[in-house]
């Protein structure tokens, strides 16, 4: 029995799916993962009688959502790659994006790592914060080594992959005609550039690296956002290699 042949406009409208719901649950890691974890310990710090207190049950709470949204930030991740991988088979463009994610993911997975270290060091991160969050970086580092050196290996690794994911975008955008995906792939460069700096912090200081956090949920937001818009529809116009 013979094999059935996918057409190139198949393997597009496969590959274009894909990426969609890889920005979907990019969307809800970004979030779970950076938006409410923001929301509750920057509240918590400026109204500390208010409803959310800066304890040790609120540091274990967030953990818990960084645990959640690492997951689908892995998830995101393997859809991203699996887009890119069907696009490679007719778009040598895309075998860089699908590698580099493809080492995005292993780095998600050590991240997995970090925050259940995290999880079960609330109480020593909770008295090192004294109050504010924006010491969580420094503290982790001076009183969890493991989970902070093994979230570095990971972090840099899953930088790697969103160099990955704005190469995969960028070329997509050319290869659609969509330049809503160009700015996707904008997005995503600014945001892993928003990144570098607070991450460097826990090696070497770097003043005020820890208020470039706060570009990172509008960011990680619009940045899927843009590339589920573009990528939701099959592709109209195709642009070869």
């Amino acid at each position: 029995m013979a094999t059935p042949t996918v057409t190139v406009r198949e393997q597009d409208v496969r590959g274009s799916h894909r990426i969609a719901v890889g920005a979907g649950l990019g969307v809800a890691a970004a979030g779970i993962t950076l938006l409410l974890p923001f929301v509750l310990l920057w509240w918590s710090l400026y109204d500390p009688g208010g409803f959310f207190v800066l304890n040790s049950t609120l540091v274990r709470d967030v953990s818990y959502l960084l645990l959640a949204g690492a997951i689908l930030f892995l998830l995101s991740l393997f859809l991203f790659r699996r887009g890119f991988a069907v696009l490679r088979g007719v778009d040598p463009r895309f075998t860089v994006a699908s590698v580099l994610c493809l080492i995005g993911s292993l780095g998600f997975l050590i991240l997995l790592v970090a925050v259940v270290v995290v999880i079960g060091s609330a109480n020593s991160l909770l008295s090192c914060i004294h109050g504010q969050p924006s010491h969580a970086l420094s503290c982790l580092r001076s009183g969890q080594p493991l989970g902070a050196y093994t979230g570095i290996i990971g972090f840099w690794l899953g930088w790697l992959g969103g160099v990955g994911i704005v190469l995969g975008i960028a070329s997509a955008g050319r290869r659609f005609s969509r330049g809503v995906l160009y700015g996707s792939a904008a997005l995503y460069a600014l945001l892993l550039l928003a990144l570098v700096g607070p991450f460097l912090g826990l090696i070497y200081p770097v003043p005020g690296a820890q208020y470039i956090l706060l570009l990172t949920p509008v960011l990680a937001l619009l940045a899927p956002a843009l590339a589920y818009a573009g990528t939701r529809r099959p592709p109209a116009t195709i642009v070869p290699a």
